[in-house]
């Protein structure tokens, strides 16, 4: 007991008579001292006292599926600041494969009487994917919120880049170029951004004059070497450009071409997705399109502090639009 209030005391500031009298419900100690004292114990995996119990700590989980991918990182650090001005703190959990799965995760979560999570990129975004674990956080009524895409039915609130205005903007840019032979790389076929994303490069080559070829289109994993086994495909179809559904599978695309002996833009401009950090430092620095992760990130945390506040939030999806960015990995199609 002696060595936990140390600790606890060490992490908040305070001494530990004070948190001696939080643990014991004594007065003289300010709501804001009491709540940083009973964080810091949720934080450092200590089990609050009885009577304390029944009280949300003041964490939010902040669920990631990875953290390889920089835009996770970069949406994460928004996140967090955000919660932090409310007086909540972000518990960090990702479910990378091999490690802890988003179920335990949702299972840990609601153990620790957190006040909410905030999902991104989730198995809600893929259809195949179990969903038992959120149909769990719906009877337990904790308030969430979840970012990009979903499958239908979860009834939470949705803060979403538009995929639809991305690849109409990535599509007409190569469009512009000359590009005709136009490739689109996306994730797995059951990711439901990444269907939204095929529904939208189907309308626009339509558009264009014809219906897209289904030969120009390819599934991957969301990794680099997923990107440059699905590109190689590709280059075999003598595409001249391709969308790519993040800036990992863009990189490795760029990566494919080289391979062939080739080069970016000269014979193939490539188009990323998301504008995740270090894309203006590799070469050649990579056109993509910008997700708003500043806006969407601010979003989902002023979504879910009202669910916490006991108000009512619709569960209809928020719809950000991206923007392109137009860097050195896309160029006018050779004429030669």
């Amino acid at each position: 007991m002696t060595r936990r209030l140390a600790v606890v005391a060490q992490k908040v500031g305070v001494s530990e008579a004070t948190v001696s009298r939080v643990l014991n419900g004594k007065p003289g100690v300010s709501e804001a001292t009491r709540e940083a004292v009973l964080t810091a114990l949720d934080v450092l995996g200590y089990e609050r006292p009885t009577r304390l119990r029944g009280e949300r700590a003041r964490l939010v989980g902040l669920v990631l599926p990875e953290l390889q991918n920089p835009i996770f990182p970069a949406f994460g650090e928004v996140v967090g600041g955000a919660l932090a001005q409310q007086g909540l703190t972000a518990l960090l959990c990702t479910s990378s494969a091999g490690g802890v799965s988003e179920a335990a995760y949702v299972d840990l979560l609601l153990q620790q009487q957190v006040s909410g999570a905030i999902f991104a990129g989730g198995l809600y975004t893929e259809a195949d994917a179990s969903h038992e674990h959120y149909t769990l956080l719906r009877t337990r009524k904790l308030p969430t919120v979840l970012v990009n895409a979903a499958v239908g039915g979860l009834a939470f609130p949705q803060v979403s880049c538009d995929d639809e205005v991305a690849v109409e903007q990535a599509f007409g840019h190569l469009r512009a170029l000359g590009h005709r032979r136009i490739g689109l790389l996306l994730g797995p076929a059951d990711h439901v951004p990444s269907r939204r994303k095929l529904a939208s490069f189907r309308t626009a080559s339509a558009r264009a004059g014809g219906p897209a070829e289904p030969e120009l289109v390819e599934h991957a994993m969301f990794s680099l070497e997923s990107g440059q086994a699905a590109m190689l495909r590709l280059l075999d179809r003598d595409v001249t450009g391709v969308v790519c559904a993040s800036d990992p599978l863009a990189l490795g695309a760029i990566r494919a071409v080289r391979r062939r002996g080739m080069s970016v833009p000269r014979d193939v401009s490539v188009i990323g997705y998301d504008d995740s950090a270090l894309m203006t430092c590799v070469d050649p620095a990579l056109t993509t399109v910008r997700q708003p992760i500043e806006a969407m990130g601010r979003a989902a945390v002023d979504l879910l502090v009202h669910q916490i506040g006991g108000s009512r939030v619709g569960t209809a999806e928020l719809l950000y639009e991206p923007e392109l960015v137009v860097r050195a990995s896309t160029a006018q199609v050779r004429s030669d």
